[in-house]
């Protein structure tokens, strides 16, 4: 059967389209939250507060990563990439995970000298002021990318917003242990708080990597989403209908799903092709942003059972 695609009419292209606006959005924050650390840096000469505002380049080399590959998805598919480009995402979250990575090296960098010749944190009211407004912006931001990347089924929005959510952690992190250094006079404790930060982002650079993996390695889709397909599916049994070898995986966005369906030899092949184009139809209705693709067998054929496998015809 042909697959069944979701419906790519404008209404469905205008909504990809849509989302640029909020890669916009994270990158104005960026240049925001950057120029305001910065400045909590040079007045405070903190390195707990200048690890904080490196890693928000790193939010900002994020967010011009998400724009350019939010324009790469949203083109169609073509002969070259037939299966369209939602994949794309799974390397900007990488590439992500590794730019977080990176940000950590730089801060113990800068830290570990901090800790033998510890320096006094100056003009801490001012600067942790400052601080703190960047934050503010870092999580609304955040808070509208999470809910965007979740509604719109986009892992590149989704990861750029829990970054700036790890941001917005690191700088509470940051702001309380230049407090307490100016308070207690102990200097150290500006560099141990960088240390932490830096241990703190390379979870979640870790994480995110681990999920890009996941996603490039062709992981199948989630148990809801998977037991959708099966309600689906389990439906048709009171027609005589049976159904083997589903196999599931997500690229970005778009889901794929392929499934071998089995009905009784004596239909004829316009009842077979009416019955899988209305299951494929009610896959894509359960599961969006589906492509649903069956293959027609006689129920009765023992070689109907022998295509199970993957690799069935390797070594034939």
């Amino acid at each position: 059967m042909s697959p069944r695609m979701p419906n790519l009419s404008k209404p469905a292209q205008n909504t990809r389209h849509s989302l640029t606006r909020f890669a916009w959005l994270s990158i104005a924050a960026a240049v925001a939250t950057i120029t305001l650390k910065t400045l909590a840096w040079w007045i405070t000469g903190s390195v707990g507060l200048l690890s904080d505002a490196a890693e928000s380049v790193v939010n900002l080399a994020a967010a011009v990563l998400a724009l350019l590959v939010l324009r790469w998805v949203e083109s169609p598919a073509d002969d070259e990439h037939p299966h369209g480009h939602d994949k794309a995402e799974y390397f900007a979250a990488g590439v992500e995970g590794a730019l977080i990575l990176l940000a950590a090296v730089v801060i113990v960098w800068t830290a570990v000298p901090r800790l033998t010749e510890p320096r006094p944190v100056e003009a801490v009211g001012v600067g942790l002021a400052i601080a703190v407004a960047a934050s503010v912006i870092n999580l609304v931001v955040a808070r509208v990318l999470m809910d965007v990347g979740r509604r719109h089924r986009s892992l590149t929005l989704e990861a750029d917003g829990r970054h700036l959510m790890t941001d917005v952690w690191t700088t509470i992190g940051v702001v309380a242990g230049v407090a307490l250094a100016a308070l207690t006079g102990w200097d150290r404790l500006d560099a141990v708080v960088a240390l932490l930060v830096a241990a703190n982002i390379v979870v979640s650079g870790t994480l995110l990597l681990r999920r890009s993996l996941a996603g490039l390695m062709d992981r199948a889709l989630e148990p809801d989403e998977q037991n959708a397909v099966i309600g689906v599916l389990d439906g048709y049994a009171a027609d005589g209908v049976r159904y083997h070898a589903l196999r599931t995986r997500r690229a970005g966005r778009r889901a794929f799903i392929t499934v071998h369906v089995l009905v009784p030899g004596g239909w004829t092949v316009k009842r077979g092709h009416d019955l899988c184009e209305r299951l494929e139809r009610d896959i894509v209705a359960a599961v969006p942003l589906a492509v649903a693709m069956t293959h027609l067998e006689p129920l009765e054929d023992p070689a109907s059972y022998s295509d199970e496998d993957l690799d069935r015809w390797v070594g034939v």
